[in-house]
């Protein structure tokens, strides 16, 4: 007779069409029991449209029945919250101080050079009035869901994606609206997006320390927030500002990201730093946090973001910063 663990990972061969995920990988199996040769599994229906909800059934009771001494699988569904079925590991916010310094672009390396490592990921676009991160992922599906849940977009690569652009009637359309509306709407991203399972979640923060920033922060259970920032004379005590207000919501600051550090000429191999000399050994100092990456001005990435094709991007650089952001948490689990 097959136990419960055989049962569950039998079950993840059972994909919820919209996400590409799991019902396992989405934390959809809320209960499994075998007596004599009976199996029952109880599914959590959040975001499900009935008829998907009718193919993820018939598909368990093919799967459960043809395994080992198993006669019969008896499967029903329960309601649950969105937010009570989320289980991530790590909620990674990424900010900075002032606006143009390459945050979505920093967010969405580190989302790619994590799933590159095996990591389920996701990315949580924060930026309400400037979102970017579905131009540069190519999508423009928009989310599907059921019963006041919605289900993240998958990339090319499995990385599930939200942002309010997915939910807008044309990605042109302007977001005008007040502080309250906007904060409203990230707590919903926290509360009514069904992530599942998340190895890392990775927070693209609207720029600046104002409302928006403050309500994801108490909103969300940071583990730890990045910092980009560019190499100008100003950079320090924009920088300050971010960490500061990390520190003062009592948020780990996991390091720092210099980007458009330099550009590199490969015709006389030589790098030109475009914006002056590089701040980053610098800003690790004054943050006493790590440096994680240097990332160059590069146009084949800028064309590649442009195209919505950045998962195609693959420098050294980028797989660097994700194994120094494992490291950096590993190190912090350890205490």
């Amino acid at each position: 007779m097959a136990n419960d663990s055989h049962v569950r990972e039998s079950l993840k061969a059972v994909l919820v069409p919209a996400t590409k995920r799991s019902i396992v990988d989405m934390n959809l199996v809320r209960d499994i029991s075998t007596s004599n040769n009976t199996v029952k599994i109880t599914l959590a229906s959040t975001a499900l449209m009935p008829e998907t909800r009718d193919l993820i059934k018939s598909k368990v009771q093919d799967i459960v029945e043809a395994l080992p001494d198993v006669h019969t699988a008896n499967i029903e569904y329960t309601d649950a919250k969105a937010k009570d079925l989320n289980n991530i590991d790590h909620i990674i916010a990424v900010m900075s101080g002032k606006g143009g310094v390459g945050k979505s672009l920093v967010s969405s390396l580190l989302a790619i050079a994590l799933r590159r490592q095996g990591y389920e990921v996701g990315i949580l676009d924060a930026d309400i009035t400037g979102p970017s991160i579905p131009k540069m992922f190519g999508l423009s599906a928009r989310p599907s869901g059921h019963d006041s849940a919605i289900l993240p977009v998958p990339s090319k690569s499995g990385i599930e994606v939200m942002s309010i652009n997915l939910l807008l009637p044309t990605e042109d359309d302007a977001v005008i609206w007040r502080g309250p509306l906007i904060g409203n709407t990230i707590k919903q991203f926290g509360e009514d997006v069904l992530w599942g399972r998340l190895h890392y979640l990775i927070v693209d923060l609207p720029p600046g320390t104002a409302d928006a920033p403050l309500t994801l922060m108490q909103s969300f259970p940071i583990s730890g927030v990045i910092v980009v920032f560019t190499p100008q004379d100003l950079v320090e005590m924009i920088v300050r500002k971010a960490v500061n207000m990390a520190r003062k919501m009592e948020k780990r600051v996991l390091g720092v990201v210099e980007n458009m550090s330099y550009l590199y000429v490969p015709e006389i191999d030589k790098r030109m730093e475009i914006f002056g000399p590089s701040r980053g050994e610098e800003m690790a100092r004054a943050t006493n946090a790590p440096l994680l990456a240097q990332l160059p001005i590069d146009p084949l990435l800028a064309r590649l973001c442009d195209e919505g094709n950045i998962e195609s991007y693959d420098d050294e650089v980028v797989a660097r910063m994700g194994e120094a952001l494992v490291n950096v948490l590993s190190s912090a689990d350890k205490l």
